[in-house]
Protein backbone atom coordinates (compact mmCIF):
# COMPACT_ATOMS: atom_id res chain seq x y z
CA UNK A 1 0.00 0.00 0.00
CA UNK A 2 1.02 3.27 -0.98
CA UNK A 3 2.99 5.93 1.72
CA UNK A 4 1.55 9.20 1.53
CA UNK A 5 4.07 11.76 3.60
CA UNK A 6 2.45 14.81 5.52
CA UNK A 7 3.47 17.95 5.41
CA UNK A 8 2.97 19.39 9.05
CA UNK A 9 4.84 23.11 8.66
CA UNK A 10 1.31 24.80 8.94
CA UNK A 11 -0.35 22.59 11.40
CA UNK A 12 0.01 22.97 15.16
CA UNK A 13 0.13 19.64 16.96
CA UNK A 14 -0.16 19.04 20.49
CA UNK A 15 0.47 16.03 22.64
CA UNK A 16 -2.34 14.34 24.13
CA UNK A 17 -1.13 11.41 25.33
CA UNK A 18 2.43 10.50 26.61
CA UNK A 19 4.42 7.54 24.75
CA UNK A 20 3.60 4.18 25.78
CA UNK A 21 4.98 0.93 24.18
CA UNK A 22 2.88 -0.32 21.30
CA UNK A 23 1.40 -3.92 21.58
CA UNK A 24 1.37 -6.35 18.90
CA UNK A 25 -0.61 -8.76 20.34
CA UNK A 26 -3.29 -7.72 23.10
CA UNK A 27 -3.63 -11.10 24.90
CA UNK A 28 -0.53 -12.03 25.18
CA UNK A 29 1.22 -8.79 25.59
CA UNK A 30 3.82 -8.94 22.98
CA UNK A 31 5.67 -5.68 21.74
CA UNK A 32 5.18 -4.63 18.01
CA UNK A 33 8.27 -3.93 16.95
CA UNK A 34 9.73 -2.43 13.36
CA UNK A 35 9.49 -4.80 10.44
CA UNK A 36 12.84 -3.66 8.82
CA UNK A 37 15.23 -2.91 11.77
CA UNK A 38 13.94 -4.99 14.86
CA UNK A 39 13.39 -2.01 16.70
CA UNK A 40 10.82 -1.71 19.59
CA UNK A 41 8.01 0.92 18.50
CA UNK A 42 6.17 3.36 20.64
CA UNK A 43 2.43 5.12 20.33
CA UNK A 44 1.77 8.98 21.08
CA UNK A 45 -1.29 10.45 21.03
CA UNK A 46 -1.61 14.33 18.90
CA UNK A 47 -4.49 16.67 17.99
CA UNK A 48 -3.58 17.55 14.41
CA UNK A 49 -4.58 21.50 13.90
CA UNK A 50 -4.97 23.20 10.64
CA UNK A 51 -6.80 25.82 8.92
CA UNK A 52 -9.26 25.75 11.98
CA UNK A 53 -10.02 21.99 12.15
CA UNK A 54 -8.33 19.48 14.49
CA UNK A 55 -8.24 15.47 14.79
CA UNK A 56 -7.12 12.85 17.50
CA UNK A 57 -4.22 11.10 15.82
CA UNK A 58 -2.80 7.98 17.12
CA UNK A 59 1.05 8.04 15.68
CA UNK A 60 3.78 5.02 15.99
CA UNK A 61 7.33 6.58 16.23
CA UNK A 62 10.81 4.22 17.14
CA UNK A 63 11.47 4.00 20.47
CA UNK A 64 14.84 5.45 19.36
CA UNK A 65 12.87 8.64 17.79
CA UNK A 66 11.02 9.41 21.18
CA UNK A 67 12.88 12.85 22.53
CA UNK A 68 13.32 13.82 25.86
CA UNK A 69 11.65 16.90 27.32
CA UNK A 70 7.79 16.00 25.63
CA UNK A 71 5.31 17.73 27.80
CA UNK A 72 1.27 16.82 28.13
CA UNK A 73 -0.13 19.71 26.46
CA UNK A 74 2.69 21.15 24.62
CA UNK A 75 3.65 21.36 20.96
CA UNK A 76 5.78 19.31 19.30
CA UNK A 77 7.27 18.21 15.72
CA UNK A 78 6.93 15.03 13.78
CA UNK A 79 9.79 14.09 12.17
CA UNK A 80 9.12 12.30 8.68
CA UNK A 81 5.47 12.15 9.69
CA UNK A 82 3.71 9.40 7.02
CA UNK A 83 0.35 8.14 6.73
CA UNK A 84 -0.46 4.42 4.97
CA UNK A 85 -4.10 3.52 4.08
CA UNK A 86 -5.14 0.07 5.58
CA UNK A 87 -7.59 -2.57 5.23
CA UNK A 88 -8.18 -5.71 6.80
CA UNK A 89 -11.21 -7.98 8.25
CA UNK A 90 -11.92 -8.81 11.31
CA UNK A 91 -14.29 -11.18 12.76
CA UNK A 92 -16.00 -11.13 9.16
CA UNK A 93 -16.37 -7.11 9.41
CA UNK A 94 -14.31 -4.99 6.63
CA UNK A 95 -11.95 -2.82 8.65
CA UNK A 96 -10.04 -0.03 7.28
CA UNK A 97 -8.20 3.21 8.49
CA UNK A 98 -5.20 5.02 8.19
CA UNK A 99 -2.18 4.45 10.29
CA UNK A 100 0.31 7.45 11.12
CA UNK A 101 3.87 7.13 11.26
CA UNK A 102 6.94 9.19 12.12
CA UNK A 103 11.19 8.83 12.46
CA UNK A 104 10.91 11.13 15.38
CA UNK A 105 8.81 13.18 17.74
CA UNK A 106 10.75 16.20 19.52
CA UNK A 107 9.23 19.29 21.62
CA UNK A 108 7.98 21.82 19.13
CA UNK A 109 6.79 25.47 18.98
CA UNK A 110 3.72 26.96 19.04
CA UNK A 111 3.00 28.48 15.18
CA UNK A 112 3.54 32.27 14.90
CA UNK A 113 0.37 34.24 14.45
CA UNK A 114 0.19 35.14 10.39
CA UNK A 115 -0.43 38.90 9.75
CA UNK A 116 -3.37 39.50 7.30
Amino acid sequence: MRVIRVETSAATILLTEAPEPKVRDRQTGERAVDAVSGEPLMTIGVVYIEDGESALVKVTVPESGITEGLTLGAPVSLVGLVARPWESVFNGQQRHGIAYRATAVAPGVFPMAQAG
